[in-house]
């Protein structure tokens, strides 16, 4: 067996999250330090794409804050993942959206499948 994969599969600690893909809404609870403190944050928005696999596994969400659309990049392995909320199951026949970004108002809207 190669010798990385042995030490992902060993020491990498995995969290079951639910199954989603590109164009599901969902909400990623993550842990913020602060100094002393910490607190749980939330980011909701819809997933544009997953991509890697095993320990390299990363996915990507938009969401629009204030008319400006914010992205963000999140490995699933992330030690500071608390919960993955599914919101909206969606519809979509790529498993790479971007064509998101150029879209808004109605011609943004994906449609919803059925939970």
């Amino acid at each position: 067996m190669d010798l990385l994969k042995f030490v992902q599969e060993e020491y990498i600690e995995r969290k079951e999250f639910p199954k989603f893909g590109a164009g599901d809404t969902i909400t990623v609870y993550y842990k913020i330090v602060e100094g002393a403190k910490e607190r749980v944050q939330f980011f909701r928005g819809v997933v544009l794409q997953r991509r890697g696999s095993g320990a390299t596994e990363t996915f990507t969400i938009r969401k629009i804050s204030g008319n400006i659309g914010v992205e963000r990049i999140f490995p699933v392995n992330l030690p500071t993942i608390e919960k993955i909320e599914m919101n909206k199951k969606a519809k979509v026949r790529r498993a790479r959206i971007f064509y998101q970004r150029e879209r808004t108002g109605k011609a943004a809207r994906i449609k919803e499948r059925r939970m």
